[in-house]
Formats: structure tokens, C-alpha cells, sequence
């Protein structure tokens, strides 16, 4: 089987702020596919699984705060059927470094500050684990990135968040059925322009 880790803060308080991007792609994977998420305490978060595209796929929301992201994928490596991590596991979580909405599929690398993935890479002791970035924005001048991390979208922003779950759902599908290198060929722009600017200017 394969394993989704959506990374996020939990906590009803967090639940939309930009941080917690990767628990949002999750939830609206488990919501096209049926799939119910539940506390599971071996596996320090929200668990569950079912059928993606044929491939029998383990969703985990790590409840450990975002800098321990990785107790949690420990517990699920440890208690899941996962193969090879290189293939069979995908980390999505925020960047600051990508425009709003952008998305970013890569097969390894480090953690470019991010201290979730930073976390997972560290107790895993490997980079080569495929993730999905899913772009934020840099914060405006004079905005603490620490209080912009933790903030609310922009009201801009928000109005085209679900098209832009939508579209990491379907590279997180695409990811589970064909592989990273498929992702990578159909998710990542060709491109760097804003996708604020591109769908508002349609």
C-alpha cells in the first residue's frame, strides 16, 4: 500500500491557516474517495484508508505539532505495510517559496526550511522521499513569516482555494497511480506566474 502525510497543526484554531494546507489536500481526498479520517493514538494523528485509483492508499494527519511531523510517520512505517519510501510515501505540505496555489512535485530534496518536512527527513534519516508542495506566498513587507504561516488566506486567496485542493487531489492521484515522475511531468509548471493572476485574469 501507499501513504499520503498531509502536514498541519491540529486544533480547531489552526484548521485555516495557511500552515495547514497539507490536512486540507487531505481532506479532500478523503472526501472524494469516501475515505472516513479518525484519531488513531499508535499512529500519533488522524488515520484512515481505502481504494485511490485501484491503489490501496493510507491517509495521516500527524496530531504531534507541525516539528514532530515525523513520530508520526514513524508510527504509521511502523505499523503500515508501506514498501519502498521512495515510491510509496508522499509528504504534502505548505512553501512559502511558491506563489499562491502553486503546486510542486519533487522526488527528493531537502526540507527548504519547512521544519515538518525537515522533521520526517531527519528521524528518516533519507531525502529521498517524494512531496508535494503546495505554494502560499511569501508574506507581505514588514509581516513576521511565522505570524503569516499561522494566518488566514487572503480573501483573494480564498475564493480560489478549493480549485487549488482540487487540483493537489488530483496530483496526489496521479502521484498513486502512475508515479512522482508522472506527477512531475503533468503538476509542475512550466511557468512562475502567479495562479491568482492567470484564473482572475480568464
Amino acid at each position: 500500500m501507499k501513504l499520503v502525510v498531509g502536514l498541519g497543526n491540529p486544533g480547531p484554531e489552526y484548521a485555516d491557516t495557511r500552515h495547514n494546507v497539507g490536512f486540507r489536500v487531505l481532506a479532500t481526498l478523503a472526501r472524494r474517495h469516501g475515505i472516513a479520517l479518525a484519531r488513531d493514538k499508535r499512529l500519533r494523528g488522524r488515520y484512515g484508508e481505502g481504494d485511490i485509483g485501484g491503489v490501496r492508499t493510507g491517509l495521516l494527519e500527524p496530531w504531534t505539532w507541525m516539528n514532530r511531523s515525523g513520530e508520526a510517520v514513524l508510527a504509521a512505517l511502523d505499523r503500515l505495510p508501506i514498501g519502498d519510501l521512495a515510491t510509496d510515501l508522499l509528504v504534502v505540505y505548505d512553501d512559502l517559496d511558491l506563489p499562491f496555489g502553486r503546486l510542486r512535485v519533487r522526488p527528493a530534496g531537502g526540507a527548504g526550511g519547512h521544519n515538518g518536512l525537515g522533521d520526517i527527513l531527519e528521524r528518516l534519516g533519507r531525502r529521498d522521499v517524494p512531496r508535494l508542495r503546495f505554494g502560499i506566498g511569501r508574506p507581505p513587507p514588514g509581516v513576521d513569516p511565522v505570524d503569516y504561516v499561522l494566518g488566514p488566506f487572503a480573501d483573494e486567496e480564498a475564493a480560489l482555494l478549493e480549485t487549488r485542493l482540487a487540483l493537489a487531489a488530483d496530483a496526489v492521484e496521479t502521484f498513486l497511480r502512475e508515479g512522482v515522475r508522472a506527477a512531475m511531468d503533468r503538476f509542475n509548471p512550466a511557468r512562475e506566474e502567479s495562479p491568482v493572476r492567470e484564473e482572475g485574469s480568464a
